[in-house]
């Protein structure tokens, strides 16, 4: 896992470049974070738990600790930049889950007043124990979950969010409503490390993920987050029309990006990178462990809103591997399905057993592809046989299964050192540098690296 580090470094975009371009590309440089953890480990602890009913601020004098669900139903929620926020180890069941219920809002932005990085960071209680034999695992932290009143494609504004639809009170949890720019506040410059939930019977899919956005609106503000070692999806979207933009995920178990409930926003600047050595999802059995999940809902049904992200600048990394039906753990780079529709533009993906997948041809003629980059281990595209919809990109415009160019250059990880630019399409198209100073990708002393 560290020399797949070390090649990330220097050449993250190997999917993102003609084959022709071989200047040094910085924007994966593995630069010191500000976020210390050494000196967050010897900073005083302050639990909470409970409601946050009134403004309130957690300063970066100490170390948050989130007893259960910590939700906020009234008043902003403030994170001043550099605040580490952990679980309460020794609560039972769900734990360390903040919540910005729908009549709450937050700002958490990890920028110093001059503009300088100091990210925010959730993460496990084991990365700020002083202790060098325990290991951070997934699900040490509970995950982020926001809830606005944007609209959501079930027709009801008193949605339950997933993986906490039997707490109470219920008004808490609930998500949608009909005010597309409604604001639930800001979330910048921010880490959320070691979180997710699985609860029951995996293949039923109630989890929780990194980042859950349920129903939020364009109103708020959510850009330059990292999400890694997720134990579900890294990022998630129930419906809304809330804009992100400059988003990682990295090594989550399952989903990089699930967009369901009519989610109608724009995400421009994301990266998903898988880890070979991350457990994964199934599905009877099957890899399920996707790139991109899209559903317009889980009956498949037709909506008055359809499921439709539009993204830009995507890059969507797996790892080198010659995959079989039972040893590849991933599935594919991107899934369409369900009468889900995509608008994807700018786009390098990899080292998937298939690159993207629609589950018919009508949501294929539906969706709009265009300046793609697709390698794929066995299936560019499915199914085959039908346009890409006015404006998409041409079948012949994409790459080969199992080719990438010509000469030394590979469309996944290997172990060989070599750089490349950033090219014209991927997450560091005309922005090369946003993941400096704010993200961290080792030295976690974790099983998976």
């Amino acid at each position: 896992m560290k020399k797949l580090f070390m090649f990330a470094m220097s050449a993250l975009l190997l999917v993102s470049c003609d084959k022709d371009e071989t200047a040094a590309d910085s924007s994966f440089e593995m630069e010191a974070s500000v976020a210390d953890y050494a000196a967050a480990s010897l900073l005083p602890k302050t639990t909470v738990s409970g409601a946050i009913t009134t403004n309130t601020t957690w300063d970066n004098d100490h170390v948050w600790v989130l007893s259960g669900i910590v939700r906020v139903t009234a008043g902003t929620l403030t994170i001043e930049p550099g605040t580490f926020i952990i679980a309460d180890a020794s609560v039972s069941g769900t734990t360390g889950v903040l919540v910005v219920s729908k009549g709450g809002t937050i700002n958490a932005v990890g920028l110093n007043p001059d503009g300088s990085c100091n990210p925010i960071v959730f993460t496990s209680s084991k990365l700020l124990d002083n202790n060098a034999a325990t290991t951070a695992v997934t699900g040490d932290f509970g995950g982020v979950v926001i809830l606005g009143e944007a609209p959501v494609n079930t027709g009801t504004t008193t949605n339950r969010i997933e993986g906490l639809n039997t707490d109470t009170p219920a008004a808490d949890f609930e998500y949608g409503g009909n005010i597309p720019a409604d604001n639930s506040g800001t979330l910048r410059y921010v880490r959320i490390e070691f979180a997710g939930r699985v609860i029951g019977d995996p293949e039923l899919g109630n989890e929780i993920n990194g980042l859950t956005l349920g129903g939020v609106g364009s109103g708020t503000t959510i850009n330059h987050i990292q999400v890694t070692y997720g134990r579900d999806d890294a990022f998630e979207f129930f419906g809304g029309t809330v804009n992100a933009s400059h988003l990682v995920a990295f090594g989550q178990d399952d989903d990089a990006f699930d967009f369901d409930l009519g989610y109608t926003g724009t995400i421009n600047k994301a990266i998903a990178i898988a880890n070979r050595n991350s457990t994964h999802s199934l599905s009877g059995g099957n890899p399920d462990s996707n790139g991109i999940e899209l559903d317009n809902n889980a009956g498949g049904t037709s909506t008055s809103i359809i499921t439709r992200p539009v993204i830009t600048d995507l890059s969507i990394l797996g790892y080198k591997a010659i995959p079989t039906v039972t040893a590849q753990k991933l599935e594919n780079a991107i899934h369409v399905r369900r009468l889900g529709q995509i608008n994807l533009t700018n786009a390098s993906v990899s080292g998937y057993e298939t690159g993207i997948r629609f589950d018919s041809p009508s949501l294929r003629s539906d969706s709009f592809l265009g300046n793609m980059r697709v390698h794929a281990f066995t299936t560019i595209i499915l199914p085959v046989g039908s346009s890409l919809g006015t404006g998409g990109a041409a079948p012949s415009t994409l790459a080969s299964a199992n080719t990438w160019g010509t000469g030394s250059y590979q469309p996944f990880y290997n172990e060989a050192s070599f750089s490349l630019a950033a090219g014209t399409t991927g997450a560091f198209a005309n922005e090369p540098n946003w993941t400096d100073c704010w993200t961290k990708w080792n030295g976690f002393t974790t099983i998976y690296e």
